[in-house]
């Protein structure tokens, strides 16, 4: 059917071609609006006949039913009015309600008789609590509606700030690597003659380290392909916590073989939903960090721990510390530390740290950062889930 629209849209000249498709538009609302509809009179239908049927049912089995059946019908009423749109079919429930009670229920059977003494009562009552309840359900769909499209446009924004600051962050960090390639490349080449091997050396060094940066930061790119874009979700499978730690640490020391990590798990296995690949990638970006910028001789401990709900992972480094005024913004793409050393500044990381709060965050956790006496410490959380 959609490709024989796309045909006839083609073959359609331009100036009826906003007709057309307003035609189109028309009709689907139509469509739409005629199953809303049929769905609409067959609950209420089954429900009326439901109500009914039961009513029968304490009819025989009752001694004195005529609670029992207007409760029934009451109960009716409410489910009418919750599952169907608009006022028009609580209204039409509570009218057929009555005329049933009456017709099948009310001495003598299978005879209507309004001239009954408190029937217009009854009447007038389900009518009132027919237009109450509707009001409210009614009103309650909308808040629900209301706040669902809230949800909706928070967490495009959400997307759309974090798109942002990974954008700021590429900006800055891929630029920065770029110029030093290009002129350590740019001296080589054109004083290779005047060049002793020492500082042919250094500079064939700098071109190595700006590019081996490089490629982590490719590597953190394309890990955020792997988020679902519409649903800011991943695909989480059940993965034991000390082997995904034991396999970033190896990771790890492939880019860093001087470094020293000291790591602490729980004895017990711990067992996690999660994106195995996103959360190597987490712990390899906060460990790379405090490699770079704390400036200690002291290893760096990755530890774990585990509550009720969540289990969290701790990278504390004993350097440096972070900047105050920094720790709330740490995680936006606004740069790692405040560097003593300029040439470190394009090292900050804000790109790997604003891609480990997006991972972070896909998985349902939280993530931070704290100074403490002797350096600084990243946290994360995954939840505790049970595998679906």
């Amino acid at each position: 059917m959609k490709i024989l629209k796309e045909m006839k849209m083609s073959q359609i000249p331009g100036e009826k071609k906003e007709i057309y498709k307003k035609y189109l538009s028309e009709s689907a609302t139509r469509e739409s609006m005629q199953k809303d509809h049929q769905r609409n009179c067959i609950i209420f239908l089954g429900i009326f006949l439901l109500a009914t049927g039961s009513s029968f049912v304490f009819n025989q089995i009752a001694s004195d039913p005529s609670l029992n059946i207007a409760m029934i019908y009451v109960m009716g009423l409410f489910m009418v009015a919750r599952y169907t749109d608009g006022y028009v079919f609580g209204l039409l429930f509570a009218v057929c309600s009555v005329i049933s009670v009456n017709y099948f229920f009310t001495v003598p059977y299978r005879n209507l008789n309004f001239t009954m003494e408190g029937y217009q009562v009854t009447f007038a009552g389900m009518l009132i609590i027919a237009m109450i309840t509707s009001a409210m359900t009614t009103h309650m769909k909308e808040q629900a509606a209301a706040l669902a499209e809230q949800e909706k446009q928070l967490m495009e924004a959400q997307k759309e700030k974090m798109r942002a600051n990974l954008l700021r962050a590429v900006s800055h960090d891929l630029r920065t690597p770029l110029t030093g390639i290009i002129g350590n490349s740019s001296s080589y080449l054109e004083m290779e003659d005047e060049l002793s091997a020492e500082e042919k050396r250094a500079l064939v060094s700098h071109i190595q380290e700006d590019a081996n940066w490089l490629l982590n930061m490719v590597e953190n790119l394309l890990s955020v392909t792997r988020i679902d874009n519409e649903t800011a979700q991943v695909n989480k499978s059940y993965e034991a916590v000390d082997e995904v730690v034991a396999s970033s640490v190896v990771r790890f020391r492939k880019r860093f073989p001087d470094a020293q990590v000291e790591v602490r798990v729980p004895d017990d296995v711990v067992m996690v939903m999660m994106d195995v690949m996103l959360i190597e990638q987490v712990l390899i970006n906060i460990l790379q960090n405090a490699q770079l910028h704390a400036h200690t001789q002291k290893p760096i401990r990755l530890y774990v721990e585990e509550d009720e709900n969540d289990v969290w992972f701790h990278v504390r480094d004993f350097g440096d510390g972070i900047d105050e005024s920094r720790l709330s913004t740490i995680f936006d793409g606004e740069g790692y530390r405040d560097t003593v050393k300029e040439s470190d500044s394009y090292k900050g990381m804000g790109i790997g740290l604003s891609i480990c709060k997006t991972i972070v965050t896909a998985h349902g956790g939280t993530i931070g950062a704290i100074n403490h006496e002797e350096g600084a410490e990243f946290y994360f959380s995954l939840p505790k889930e049970m595998e679906e």
